[in-house]
């Protein structure tokens, strides 16, 4: 079977294009883990697609990289929809306001939603499986920590620079650093748990079929002996 005629291929195509969408068509800018875990995205599946086409395969590359990219835009999905948006449907501002609001809202709802759905499904429902490993995980999770600690110390840096604190939970204008912290300990235990979630499924996953698979092979052999 050609690469092209991969339903795998044409998913992750599709994905690129999701990413792609909504980075050209909103405002946003690389100051925002949104943008950045969305570049990740794009980067990894257009990457994909060239290693998919070139090895004539239905696998994609490099799947650690790939679980990383997944955690990443599920954080971006479910802290947009249950933090930011406390989980109001993004579907009106699609046909409402000016143009340029609706424009945005499509942006958005490609970053925030359509993206993270599939990469997700990507990851539940096509190959490679079972290559992640739980020390995975300080790996993957550098990068969220790593993202909050940079913009802290920017906007320390440099009290000057605009959209200093891209998300309330970062800015201690208000409540302080001591509240910030708070609020970064809790996100790390939440995204702790998303990361074994990660991990947890990809390898479940791949135990349900390997019992399956003997459970048929087991079937047979019986009824090759019955026979």
């Amino acid at each position: 079977m050609h690469a092209w005629t991969r339903p795998a291929l044409w998913w992750r195509l599709a994905i690129v294009l999701s990413a792609g969408l909504g980075l050209i068509t909103g405002a946003g800018s690389l100051i925002y883990f949104t943008v950045e875990s969305n570049v990740i995205v794009l980067g990894y599946f257009a990457a994909a697609l060239y290693w998919m086409v070139r090895r004539d395969t239905a696998d994609a590359p490099a799947p650690r990289l790939r679980g990383a990219a997944t955690l990443y835009i599920l954080i971006t999905g479910l802290v947009a929809h249950v933090v930011l948006n406390h989980g109001a449907s993004p579907l009106p501002g699609l046909s409402h306001g000016t143009g340029a609001d609706r424009l945005q809202s499509w942006s958005l709802l490609f970053l925030h939603y359509t993206t993270p759905i599939m990469v997700v499904l990507d990851w539940l429902c096509l190959g490679p499986r079972n290559a992640s490993r739980w020390r995975d995980l300080p790996l993957w999770l550098s990068f969220p920590l790593g993202y909050a600690g940079l913009t802290l110390l920017r906007a320390a840096l440099f009290p000057f620079f605009p959209n200093r604190y891209p998300y309330f939970f970062l800015d201690p204008t208000e409540h302080g650093y001591g509240w910030v912290g708070l609020q970064i300990a809790e996100l790390t235990v939440e995204f702790v748990v998303l990361a074994a979630v990660v991990v947890g499924l990809d390898r479940l996953g791949t135990a349900a079929r390997a019992a399956l698979a003997g459970r048929r092979v087991a079937a047979e052999a019986e009824g090759r002996a019955a026979g």
